[in-house]
């Protein structure tokens, strides 16, 4: 049975899309069978991995959650693509936000659609990564209530950490009523500039206030331009810019997931 990763932050920006890119395609060239989920209305993941035309696609995650909302059967790996990169992704449009809706309106169970639907897929992958929406809304408590652990990504900046109380507090609501097995995987620092003393005040920061609680990965991604172009081109940072301090950063990164895994 596969492990489910979560990766969240209410906040826009801070590279949950390239984080789930990233570590997928680590994972698989580690040698492990990885599905990546696209959990956000924006499709930003989508678009990362080269759909250029997502809302002319015939099957999505939209798809998958409104069968199960309808009670009606479906093939789980209906519209699931492969990347070249060794990876397989089922696609977002702008859809799920309507399925989102249609989740308010349901009474009972609305917080399990997304684990019901990846319950099914687990036994066919070691891991399924769920990127997720800037928001708290049903769609990423779908996520975090389908998952085994959560890794947030953190710009190292003021209002970046003082954002965390709130996921924290929504990841604690989650783990009481919908899922007691969820854990936090970690906290990321990302796009991270070594040189700037204020960003060295804000890592020393989030070390104090969250470091004797929850893991805080020892590598940190570091700002790169290089890094921001790669969903243009429809490909990871490993194949992009292979030999760069991103790679190398995201590299490490596979590495101790796999060992907390």
């Amino acid at each position: 049975m596969g492990k489910t990763i979560c990766v969240s932050n209410r906040k826009g920006g801070v590279g949950k899309t390239m984080t789930a890119v990233s570590l997928g395609v680590g994972l698989a060239k580690s040698g492990a069978s990885v599905l990546l989920l696209d959990a956000d209305p924006q499709h930003s993941l989508t678009i990362s991995l080269g759909v250029r035309e997502p809302d002319k696609l015939p099957v999505t995650l939209t798809t998958a959650m409104d069968a199960i909302l309808r009670e009606t059967p479906i093939d789980p790996t209906s519209g699931i693509l492969h990347h070249s990169e060794g990876i397989d992704f089922l696609p977002a449009n702008n859809s799920l936000s309507g399925t989102e809706l249609a989740l308010a309106s349901v009474m009972v169970g609305r917080e399990t659609i997304l684990r019901q639907y990846i319950d099914t897929l687990k036994p066919m992958y070691d891991f399924v990564i769920v990127d997720t929406s800037p928001s708290l809304g049903l769609l990423t408590i779908n996520a975090l209530t389908a998952s085994d652990c959560v890794l947030i990504p953190v710009i190292a900046g003021y209002l970046d950490a003082k954002g965390l109380e709130l996921l924290l507090k929504t990841i604690s609501q989650v783990q009481r009523h919908f899922n007691p097995n969820l854990a936090i995987g970690g906290i990321l620092l990302t796009m991270v500039d070594k040189r700037m003393n204020y960003t060295r005040e804000i890592i020393s920061l989030i070390e104090s206030a969250y470091g004797s609680d929850i893991h805080i990965f020892r590598e940190r991604i570091p700002r790169s331009v290089r890094a921001a172009e790669t969903s243009a081109e429809g490909k990871s940072i490993f194949a992009y810019d292979p030999t760069g301090k991103v790679a190398a950063a995201y590299a490490t990164l596979t590495e101790e997931v796999l060992k907390i895994a």
